[in-house]
C-alpha cells in the first residue's frame, strides 16, 4: 500500500540499529533500506513509500516502510 508520511527521523538502537521515521500522528515506521541521505537523526521530511507486511525485521519498531522518494522540508 502507498503512502505519504510526514515526520522525523531518527536512529533507533535496537540490535544493529535501524532507521525509523515517527510521524506526526506519533506512529513509527521502520525505514527499509532508507537512501543514505535519509540516514540523520532529527531530520524532518515528508516521506512517499510502500508498507511491506511481507517483511520481517529484528528490530520490530513498527511497520515497514519501503521509501519510494522523500522530500526534507525546513
Amino acid at each position: 500500500m502507498s503512502m505519504t508520511v510526514t515526520g522525523k527521523i531518527e536512529h533507533k538502537l535496537l540490535g544493529m540499529g535501524a532507521w525509523a521515521l515517527v510521524a506526526e500522528d506519533g506512529t513509527t515506521y521502520e525505514l527499509k533500506d532508507p537512501p543514505s541521505e535519509l540516514k540523520q537523526d532529527n531530520l524532518k521530511v515528508q516521506v512517499t513509500g510502500n508498507l511491506r507486511d511481507d517483511v520481517m525485521t529484528i528490530a520490530m519498531i513498527g511497520p515497514v516502510l519501503e521509501v519510494s522518494s522523500f522530500e526534507v522540508l525546513e
